[in-house]
């Protein structure tokens, strides 16, 4: 069974061609941003050597507001060091108080189809929480945006477990991830935009303090804070029990990008990276 994109055309590029050449734009864009950035920091600010991170936080509006953003998390990644991706995202369309899987083998997007990790859907089929609710994906762009990406960036035929968080509380959904968390060679992704219509400078000052309370671990962010809360709430409950260091490596709003200033959404593009029990956690900042 395949799940039919429902974006495609919309959020980003139906013609395969046109959204290849898209992505790999994207990506050429942050690398060298990143490079830049890189060669401008101070000695005291440079980042040490790279460590695979255990999860991205990035965003899913239209790639013309935040596919570089979205960039930036990927073009952050070594491919070598994943087999397969658990990706999260908020339900916009239908709403479920469940983690719902999808009825699919496959996902489709005009770059080809990504396979379903059936191992994934195995481990979390039991718990009760997670129910099968096709219809809860049929209509959703919160995963859909991602799968190109994962698609140009991981070797081809990393298959993804697709899981879209509704209205749960945060400690339900850390056990979703807890469950999955030790598979090897897994990235996590959390699909989530921030603030939603403020005006320009109001919307910066509302991010900035989300970001801050993400960077912190809590408590609990608000769908005012971002429409991604239920899944990212999960995650930051999760990693209670196995240290992150999170870095900040991208934020920008649509109003820096291809909308005007009036009413703005913003964007983030974060890493985590797992550290020892007892290690620091900290901010590396955005340059």
């Amino acid at each position: 069974m395949v799940r039919q994109p429902a974006v495609a055309g919309q959020f980003y590029p139906a013609t395969p061609g046109v959204l290849s050449a898209q992505v790999n734009q994207l990506l050429e864009d942050a690398r060298e941003r990143t490079s830049r950035r890189t060669e401008s920091a101070s000695p005291d600010n440079q980042v040490g050597p790279a460590v695979p991170a255990k999860a991205l936080l990035v965003p899913h509006a239209g790639y013309q507001y935040s596919g570089l953003t979205a960039a930036f998390g990927y073009a952050s990644l070594d491919p070598a060091c994943y087999s397969q991706v658990v990706l999260l995202g908020p339900c916009h369309r239908v709403g479920t108080p469940f983690t719902a899987l999808p009825r699919a083998d496959y996902f489709r997007t005009p770059l080809g189809d990504v396979p379903v990790w059936q191992e994934g859907v195995a481990l979390v089929r039991p718990l009760p929480q997670v129910v099968t609710g096709p219809e809860v994906h049929q209509r959703e762009h919160s995963l859909e945006v991602h799968l190109p990406f994962i698609q140009t960036v991981l070797p081809p035929g990393t298959p993804v477990l697709p899981l879209l968080v509704g209205w749960s509380a945060p400690e339900v959904v850390a056990e979703v991830i807890e469950t999955l968390w030790h598979t090897p060679r897994t990235l996590f992704i959390i699909s989530s935009d921030l603030s939603h219509y403020l005006p320009y400078g109001q919307a910066k000052a509302t991010d900035q303090a989300a970001l801050e309370q993400i960077m912190a671990g809590g408590p609990a962010l608000t769908g005012d804070q971002a429409c991604g809360a239920f899944p990212l709430n999960g995650w930051l409950a999760a990693v209670q029990h196995h240290p992150v260091r999170p870095r900040l490596i991208d934020y920008r709003n649509s109003g820096d990008t291809a909308g005007d200033r009036s009413a703005v959404v913003g964007y983030p593009a974060m890493t985590f990276t797992s550290v020892d029990p007892g290690g620091p956690l900290g901010l590396v900042p955005q340059r």
